[in-house]
């Protein structure tokens, strides 16, 4: 009985520690990013992956867009949609601020007003969820 229950708790713990959860600004659960990349709602249903190479998919596998290592965020055509800077200020395309992705993983308007918490996730990963792309 003993194992089985540290077998659970081990299970458990794993998938816990594999996923970092994206919360509203009231603190809900709004989705969950993987360490894999996998975007998943609430539900844990996948809605679109971000792959190691910076290629961000839907559900389908389609391409939608894509993370540059500059931090030049693109649709699926290559234009620059936006970027996300290394200090978390995340702009549109003409490089006005939209937002910012602080360093504990708040996510913030471009006037500051907390839009959600993403601790844990890639800021580039979060600015694609928050500001850029529409995954559900």
């Amino acid at each position: 009985m003993k194992k089985i229950l540290f077998f659970f708790l081990l299970v458990l713990n794993i998938s816990i520690l594999s996923a970092q959860t994206i919360e509203s600004g009231n603190h809900n659960t709004a989705s969950y990013i993987k360490s894999d990349g996998t975007i998943e709602d609430r539900s844990h249903t996948t809605v679109g992956y971000i792959k190691n190479d910076g290629t961000v998919e839907n559900k389908s596998h389609g391409t939608i867009g894509y993370i540059k290592s500059d931090g030049t965020i693109e649709n699926r055509s290559h234009s620059t949609v936006g970027y996300i800077k290394k200090d978390g200020t995340v702009e549109n395309s003409s490089h006005s601020t939209i937002g910012y992705i602080k360093d504990d993983g708040t996510v913030e308007n471009s006037s500051h007003g907390t839009l959600g918490y993403a601790k844990g996730v890639k800021k580039e990963w979060a600015a694609v969820v928050f500001f850029f792309f529409n995954l559900d």
